[in-house]
């Protein structure tokens, strides 16, 4: 099952995570995610555990938990839904986006 987990601190490392749900199973996997800039955290990530049972556990046991000053929101992941890119608008669009792009050639 994939968890995820939210309010973490930012200071909250890969293995703390894995250390505090080891507690209640194994876990496959363990992942912060972070600023692609920075490097910063984004204060949540997720955790993969092989037993449903035991990563039930590990929701019941850690929602709602203190950890590192900051009560944890832990919860099955849902899966991940396309929001259809991000990017540049493509400049086959007619409308100009602002006066100075009206004098540009395409």
């Amino acid at each position: 099952m994939n968890i995820y987990v939210g309010n973490l601190s930012y200071r909250t490392t890969e293995d703390e995570l894995r250390t505090a749900f080891e507690a209640y199973g194994a876990v496959s996997s363990t992942s912060i995610i972070r600023d692609r800039d920075s490097g910063q955290s984004k204060g949540f990530g997720f955790v993969e555990m092989p037993s449903d049972s035991e990563a039930q556990a590990a929701i019941d046991g850690l929602n709602d938990k203190e950890v590192g000053g900051r009560r944890l929101k832990v919860n099955q992941a849902r899966p991940r839904e396309d929001s259809g890119g991000g990017g540049r608008r493509p400049p086959s669009s007619s409308k100009p986006r602002n006066d100075r792009d009206r004098d540009r050639r395409w």
